[in-house]
């Protein structure tokens, strides 16, 4: 996946004059923190440089996490048409970028955000990138706990990359709290590991008590059918830039980034009659298939060449698409 040209563009100007050995340095910081999920009462973006550092390394990643779990709401909600976006916990923008490339519809965006850094450098390109005719964008500093009384309601709400920062106690209140505010479509977006797994899990279990409709990925409302450990995730290949690259010390011009998300709506949609779970493992004339099925069970398909058009079908599947 690739970052829209006008994003790419804005980056690439914030960056392009910083000095590759801090952002590499604080790059490193910044990835320690997200791979060990530090709490320690500091912000992850607690300073410019480690919010270029993010730019660089981790935005373009999150970018297309997010990104690839609207398209999933897009998919299974073709008519939805959000006309306002209430991002939460906001950073410098990633997810109002995501949601303005799957959604031309958006008018109007909301992003809460508790660092003044992450703000400034947020704003700085939007500045660079939206045109005059892009879409009214407010920026509120605010804590994500504290912070959502006076909001209005929004017809998507998204929430990327936050729960693992936050005590595990105060993320039901905040839950709560999007889902008030939600008119539509709340999306959340998690880091793909066991734990963001198990988070996502809990968030699940109290939309659904709350009425919620589930959009993807779960192709069902009954338990989650898979077990420790195995759990549900997803990646998506990212097209690293030099800048990328050189920051992460890469040597292959791409990345995967795995990531495990929920969309939840207010009112239900036909749900896919299962969701591939794994990559799918090709031979010859056969694809080995890893499902989470509409009847709530996990269920390993083989489809042959004698299947015809459900075997060419299956040839084309990735790693979280629908099947049938």
């Amino acid at each position: 996946m690739q970052l829209p040209p006008a994003l790419r563009l804005a980056l690439d100007a914030r960056l392009d004059d910083r000095p590759l050995a801090g952002l590499r340095t604080e790059g490193a910081r910044l990835s320690q923190r997200y791979r060990a999920e530090t709490r320690d009462g500091k912000r992850h973006l607690d300073g410019e440089a480690a919010v270029l550092a993010y730019l660089a390394a981790r935005m373009p990643a999150t970018f297309a996490a997010v990104r690839a779990s609207l398209a999933a709401v897009a998919l299974r909600r073709p008519d939805f048409a959000p006309r306002t976006l209430l991002d939460v916990g906001a950073g410098p923008g990633t997810a109002l970028w995501a949601a303005l490339d799957t959604f031309d519809s958006v008018g109007a965006a909301t992003l809460v955000e508790g660092s003044p850094p992450a703000m400034a450098v947020g704003q700085a390109l939007c500045e660079a990138g939206l045109s005059d005719a892009g879409p009214a964008v407010e920026w509120v500093e605010a804590d994500v706990l504290v912070g959502l009384s006076a909001r209005e309601p929004a017809d998507l709400v998204s929430l990327a990359y936050v729960l693992d920062e936050l005590p595990p106690a105060a993320i039901p209140r905040l839950v709560a709290e999007l889902w008030r505010l939600t008119r539509h479509v709340l999306v959340i977006v998690e880091p793909g590991t066991t734990a963001g797994w198990r988070r996502i899990l809990a968030v699940r279990d109290q939309l659904l008590a709350e009425g919620g409709a589930i959009l993807a990925p779960c192709p069902h409302a009954a338990a989650c059918p898979l077990t420790p450990p195995d759990w549900c995730h997803f990646a998506e290949r990212v097209e690293r830039s030099r800048t990328h690259r050189l920051t992460k010390g890469g040597t292959v011009p791409y990345e995967d980034e795995k990531f495990i998300y929920l969309a939840v709506a207010r009112e239900p949609a036909a749900p896919p009659a299962a969701r591939v779970l794994a990559p799918p493992r090709s031979g010859s004339g056969k694809v080995q298939l890893k499902l989470c099925t509409a009847g709530g069970t996990l269920q390993e398909r083989l489809v042959t060449k004698r299947e015809g058009e459900a075997f060419r079908t299956a040839r084309r599947l990735e790693w979280g698409d629908e099947w049938g």
